[in-house]
């Protein structure tokens, strides 16, 4: 479907608009009057969210942009069927539905909220890399808070074990001086060495990072970034993820699609259900439902 279709049966001139991407990529800008968010079509990779009033809350660099097939360090990507390593031997990291092309579902909008849902069906080409037939939907929304939804159907007949996660890239001021709160007493496994521990008040990344948070078992999971340097805290909560990550790469990583001092910008907290121990088990039938929501607030000071 070419962007004219696109806009004639899914956009909203003024809420949702369509346009080509990068390398040819359709993609997606849903507006109203509390912010503008933009997601790709390829990987259904949310590129951009700015609340009304505000700046970018999501890192995105300038060096590079993503390609089919290519890994992306900025937006908020999705990983599935798994996330980091936890595929069979062999496999890319994080899954294929990032490097995918997802279809168009149907969009929606009214004065308080402005919604697209895309999917991702099993075919011939994601059977070559997972032998398992399925449905993805994922629904992106813009209200108050930019809301995001990834439901997995097993469509199949045989078990399969799911992992997966958003991957938000948030935009700070300074890494070092941002801090996470919401993780007191949790425990972690920091995946750099594999040595473990437990978080005493809140964490502050002053150096590389690649902490594995285990959650306690509850209907939601509430944290918040607070960033002095922009002045801003931002609210994340979560549903549906056993593990939180908190990732920056720190100096030296050599990501191909990032400046040399781009891990200042940015620190990375991830709902996610990683490791296949913790992984969620579908039946025939069955369905698993992911959830988060991000809400930016200016003036930490009055963050409650």
């Amino acid at each position: 479907m070419n962007i004219d279709e696109l806009n004639r049966r899914f956009g909203a001139p003024g809420r949702i608009v369509f346009r080509t991407g990068h390398c040819g990529y359709p993609q997606v800008a849903l507006a109203n009057k509390y912010g503008v968010a933009e997601v790709a079509l390829l990987g259904g990779n949310i590129l951009s969210y700015r609340p009304t009033g505000q700046s970018e809350v999501l890192f995105r660099p300038a060096k590079r942009d993503y390609n089919r097939g290519e890994s992306v360090h900025a937006g908020c990507p999705v990983c599935w069927p798994w996330f980091g390593k936890s595929g069979e031997p062999g496999t890319k990291p994080h899954g294929f539905a990032r490097i995918s092309l997802f279809s168009v579902r149907g969009t929606t909008y009214s004065d308080e909220m402005t919604e697209i849902t895309l999917g991702l069906k099993s075919s011939p080409d994601t059977r070559a890399m997972w032998p398992y037939d399925f449905d993805l939907e994922l629904k992106v929304s813009v209200s108050m808070k930019l809301n995001l939804s990834l439901k997995t159907k097993n469509t199949g007949e045989a078990p399969f074990v799911l992992t997966e996660g958003f991957h938000p890239y948030f935009l700070v001021g300074d890494r070092e001086q941002a801090t996470l709160r919401g993780v007191d007493a949790l425990s972690f496994v920091d995946a750099r060495d594999m040595s473990e521990g437990v978080f005493a008040g809140d964490f502050q990344a002053k150096e590389a990072s690649d902490h594995v948070i285990t959650l306690p078992e509850r209907p939601k999971h509430e944290f918040a970034l607070l960033d002095p340097v922009l002045d801003r805290a931002i609210a994340l909560v979560s549903s549906g993820n056993r593990k939180l990550v908190v990732w920056n790469p720190g100096p030296g990583a050599g990501l191909a699609d990032q400046a040399e001092d781009d891990w200042k910008k940015f620190l990375c907290v991830e709902p996610a259900t990683l490791w296949r121990d913790a992984g969620f088990t579908l039946a025939p039938g069955e369905e698993h439902t992911l959830l988060a929501a991000v809400q930016a607030q200016l003036k930490i000071g009055n963050f409650k």
